[in-house]
């Protein structure tokens, strides 16, 4: 389908393959190192992924290769688009942009870059209104201001069974990861300025996952809001987060409920939830 703008991402906006080759969403992958094995996050299964943290061998993610962009934005400007729009994680989370930044310089069609300064569906968010605005004709300009206007007032919150994940792959600080060594204290994380910061300690998993659920809540208030909640290797825990925000949120505009990314898993382990709350 031709559109004036062409949207592309990585695969950290966790959004189900369906809903982007419908929406004609680009998604570039972010790679899985297990061990000496590296390949793209989509081919790696996830009961795998799991065995490998539990186990002894090293997990760690690459950015998407260079090529991947490269042929995303050539592809693009071939159909027919007078530009790109390329939406992605954090850069102090991961190497995309850089990367995406120069594959931009070496194509033809213009390429804008946005750093969202976050990750999970509060990028999936950000990509979607951005979708819509291209599919309804937008320029760049106003595609960008689409994108930014979601994930600016959007939040992210996350909860982990255990920081450790977090400090192998320096996410956090391991200062930062000794506050949540207590067996019965489970953290609960927000993004902020671009990076995994500490929002809250809560004794037990079930109180921390209420708690995320009330603060989740509070950030939707009356405005009309999209929420997503995203999982890794914990999907009964996020239904049961999802029943209780459509309880404490009737309101909504939408619900998604998604695995996150394995790029997000290999650094969040195994039981990880995240809330994702987008003001429409």
């Amino acid at each position: 389908m031709y559109r004036r703008v062409a949207i592309v991402t990585d695969s950290t906006a966790c959004l189900p393959p369906a809903l982007t080759d419908e929406l004609g969403i680009t998604v570039a992958q972010i790679q899985v190192r297990i061990g000496d094995q590296l390949d793209d996050e989509s081919r790696i299964p996830v009961p795998a992924l799991v065995n490998a943290m539990r186990g002894s061998l090293s997990v760690t993610t690459v950015p998407p290769d260079p090529g991947a962009f490269y042929w995303a934005y050539a592809d693009a400007g071939a159909a027919g688009a007078e530009a790109v729009v390329s939406i992605h994680v954090s850069s102090r989370l991961s190497g995309t942009v850089d990367t995406a930044c120069n594959a931009a310089k070496q194509v033809r069609v213009p390429v804008h870059v946005v750093d969202t300064g976050t990750c999970g569906m509060s990028l999936g968010y950000a990509v979607l209104a951005a979708a819509d605005a291209a599919a309804r004709g937008a320029d760049a300009r106003k595609v960008i201001g689409a994108a930014m206007h979601s994930f600016r007032r959007g939040t992210e919150l996350i909860y982990v069974d255990t920081l450790e994940h977090l400090k192998r792959g320096g996410r956090i600080s391991p200062a930062v990861a000794m506050l949540g060594t207590a067996v019965s204290m489970k953290p609960l994380l927000t993004m902020s300025d671009g990076q995994i910061k500490p929002l809250e300690k809560v004794i037990g998993t079930d109180r921390a996952l209420r708690r995320m659920v009330d603060i989740a809540a509070k950030k939707a208030g009356e405005d009309r809001v999209d929420i997503a909640v995203e999982h890794f290797a914990a999907e009964d825990r996020a239904h049961d987060v999802m029943r209780r925000l459509r309880k404490k949120v009737p309101g909504a505009r939408k619900y998604m409920l998604t695995q996150v990314s394995s790029a997000i898993g290999a650094h969040v382990g195994p039981g990880a939830i995240g809330v994702s709350i987008s003001p429409v």
